[in-house]
């Protein structure tokens, strides 16, 4: 299909389509308008150097980053045995993987209660014989953000290991290079930014997150407050605080979607 052609084609579109198209964008744009136009933008660096607001910012980070580094420890692996194993019900497995992106994040929090908690399958265990307790600490942050985070990141590497090419793979296999060496030195270069996308997807995701958080961890401030849960306390006590905690969570959204903007439509394209 030439050029003219297809500006051609895609010119025509159904003015049907357009007032519905415009109420969506509204619909999606003015919220986040009203978020902005009701900012206190003269006390906005005033109130993020507010002790509150400063602890709930660093621990917010400080969880998002090291639930990130747990997802890249467990969750690039785990990519490479769905897209390169011969794992024996692979979609099945596929589908359990990607369950916290449709879980309500409540749920996930219930259910890692259930088995890390002090009495829980697991967690009782880890309590009696390790004395380790993981609900309720900062730890427990860390955790819940990586069980609703993980999927992301295992879905874009998945992805980035299915469409590089494994001959690669095969030649340093024959050129006497380890299944080890192999994977460090020609696998993970050739999907790096897949890696990177991931992780930039699960870092965002994790410092985002409240349901999970607040069943699993609890909301102690210091400890287990982030931003999140900072909001949702601040909204009762001082409105304004939760306006420049919620313009730091929606900054850090849309610098992930535009910095990751243009490996979508490649992907896509």
């Amino acid at each position: 299909m030439t050029r003219a052609r297809r500006r051609a084609v895609t010119g025509r579109r159904p003015l049907v389509l357009l007032l519905p198209a415009l109420c969506a964008l509204v619909f999606l744009l003015v919220p986040l308008l009203g978020l902005a136009l009701r900012a206190p933008w003269r006390t906005l660096p005033e109130r993020l150097s507010n002790a509150e607001v400063g602890q709930a910012l660093r621990l917010s980070l400080m969880c998002a980053t090291m639930a990130t580094v747990v997802c890249l420890v467990f969750g690039v692996p785990l990519a490479w045995l769905l897209a390169r194993g011969e794992l024996p019900g692979a979609g099945v497995v596929r589908a359990l993987v990607t369950v916290p992106l449709v879980l309500p994040p409540v749920v996930g929090g219930v259910a890692l209660l259930l088995v890390l908690g002090r009495r829980g399958l697991l967690g009782q265990y880890l309590d009696q014989w390790f004395g380790v307790s993981l609900p309720f600490t900062t730890a427990g942050v860390v955790v819940a953000e990586a069980f609703v985070a993980m999927p992301f990141l295992v879905i874009s590497v998945e992805g980035a290991l299915r469409a590089s090419d494994p001959r690669f793979e095969e030649a340093a296999a024959t050129l006497g290079a380890s299944r080890w060496y192999a994977f460090v030195r020609v696998t993970v270069p050739s999907v790096l930014p897949g890696v990177v996308a991931g992780a930039v997807l699960c870092w965002a995701r994790a410092l985002g997150e409240f349901g999970a958080t607040v069943t699993f961890a609890g909301n102690f401030p210091g400890t287990t407050t982030t931003m999140p849960l900072a909001v949702y306390l601040a909204l009762e006590t001082d409105p304004a605080d939760a306006i420049v905690l919620s313009l730091v969570l929606l900054a850090v959204s849309v610098t992930v979607l535009v910095t990751l903007r243009e490996r979508w439509i490649r992907a896509v394209a």
